[in-house]
């Protein structure tokens, strides 16, 4: 069977299957949507699926490391 079946003239989704949601930013770390992005994505339209593409880049800042285990998390 042939993959041709399944392309779409749309916006490609920028999922990389790394689904991961941040604890604060709420945003999945691995595509850097927010859930109702996501959860939206085949319904939206191509203007609006373009929005959140170019949203994307500055959004990587928002992701910050969690260091130093339970202490770390308790200090701030």
């Amino acid at each position: 069977m042939s993959d041709e079946v399944w392309k779409r003239d749309e916006i490609e989704s920028p999922c990389i299957k790394v689904c991961v949601v941040h604890p604060e930013a709420r945003l999945c770390t691995g595509c850097l949507r927010t859930l109702d992005e996501i959860a939206g994505w085949s319904r939206m339209t191509p203007q609006e699926r373009r929005a959140v593409m170019e949203a994307l880049p500055g959004r990587r800042p928002l992701l910050h490391k969690r260091r130093g285990g339970r202490a770390g998390r308790l200090a701030r």
